[in-house]
């Protein structure tokens, strides 16, 4: 799988274990409440922040509030369907970080993903 394009429903049909090992962040959340329920370890490297510090979390409010934006957040809340790419600085918790997000989230899918890349 490749970052800009994998598709929304190859990452709902992979087990966790193919999705810890592919080399870009994935952060995976409801689609209702955006409550994070899986960070692999790309991502988990990259923000310093284990998976029991992320899960059962509003990822955007709770973990990493450089996203609660209109940006990124606000198009997951606003948004049935999304499928975009954008350069991003993450400023938080860590050095200023240049990064591609992808956000990606399909009306009636109960998850929406956030994958992150280092540039």
């Amino acid at each position: 799988m490749d970052f800009e394009t994998v598709k929304l429903s190859e990452l709902e049909n992979s087990d966790e274990s193919t999705l810890e090992a592919l080399p870009f962040g994935i952060v995976r959340s409801s689609s209702d409440d955006h409550i994070c329920n899986f960070y692999n370890k790309y991502e988990s490297d990259l923000a310093g922040l284990t998976s029991d510090q992320v899960l059962k979390r509003n990822f955007y409010v709770d973990v990493a509030p450089c996203t609660n934006n209109f940006l990124v957040y606000n198009r997951f809340v606003e948004e049935d369907n999304l499928d975009d790419i954008l350069d991003y600085v993450f400023t938080y918790n860590l050095q200023p970080t240049k990064v591609k997000l992808r956000m990606l989230k399909e009306k009636g899918c109960s998850n929406e993903y956030l994958l992150v890349l280092l540039k």
